[in-house]
């Protein structure tokens, strides 16, 4: 981030990051199907999205300050957390609640199949809101491994303003040109990626959609050699399909 500016009074510039991914997998019949929910239900439940929720707020420099959690019937989970900036020097066990003018991260995910077309998604919806100097940029190399990514799409937006010494309005406290720049290169070549972005706004998104398809890693409880070369052209198709539609975000074929 580079030296920090010095400020008069209070930072109020608020960060906000959605960070949204979708996992696509083949699965033919209606119990695969059912199981594959199961399986993923059971791998991203709230106790594991929290403890992905708690690394993160570690990694901007936060602290923790409340956790609501809450697991899904028939599926999908929820996690709240109320988070401060920097470490809490004056806080003693209940007087924490005392910091609740400070930020927040939730995710929610939300597994479905579709019977028709035998493909199954699985989507995280994770939104980061900081105040001050904290900018939650930092964290999507950590975020984009902490899941298996189809199609990612993230939208990070500053509002409110801050001050230097002089007394000149800051409306960004850090340099972005894109959320790109914030991404490893080894991941960035995984993926293709697009940029939409309004400078004048201080609105950034983007969008990634991944390059090459392993088969295998799409399948749910099959092996890929069990399947006629006709019958994976059909699958690929298929997942190639979703996925353009979802990286689009709208119906194509």
């Amino acid at each position: 981030m580079g030296q920090k500016l010095k400020l008069y009074g209070f930072n109020n510039l608020t960060k906000a990051l959605s960070f949204n991914i979708y996992d696509v997998c083949y699965a033919k019949t209606p119990r695969e199907q059912k199981d594959y929910i199961a399986y993923i239900d059971e791998q991203y439940n709230s106790e594991r999205l929290t403890q992905i929720l708690t690394d993160l707020t570690e990694m901007i420099g936060a602290t923790v300050l409340n956790i609501s959690s809450q697991d899904y019937e028939p599926q999908g989970a929820s996690v709240t957390l109320l988070i401060a900036e920097g470490p809490l020097e004056h806080a003693k066990g209940e007087t924490q609640v005392a910091h609740l003018d400070k930020s927040h991260v939730t995710v929610h995910t939300y597994p479905e199949y579709h019977p028709d077309t035998c493909l199954a998604t699985f989507r995280v919806d994770i939104d980061v809101a900081t105040c001050g100097e904290i900018t939650p940029l930092s964290t999507l190399d950590y975020l984009i491994g902490s899941f298996d990514s189809d199609i990612i799409t993230m939208d990070y937006r500053v509002r409110g303003f801050t001050r230097d010494v002089n007394g000149k309005k800051l409306f960004m406290d850090h340099p972005v040109t894109s959320i790109q720049d914030y991404i490893a290169k080894d991941t960035l070549l995984r993926y293709d990626a697009v940029d939409i972005n309004v400078y004048e706004a201080n609105l950034f998104h983007t969008k990634m959609m991944l390059k090459e398809i392993d088969l295998q890693n799409y399948l749910f409880n099959t092996d890929v050699y069990e399947l006629p070369p006709r019958v994976r052209l059909d699958i690929m198709d298929n997942l190639r399909r979703e996925m353009i539609e979802i990286f689009s975000g709208r119906s194509i074929y």
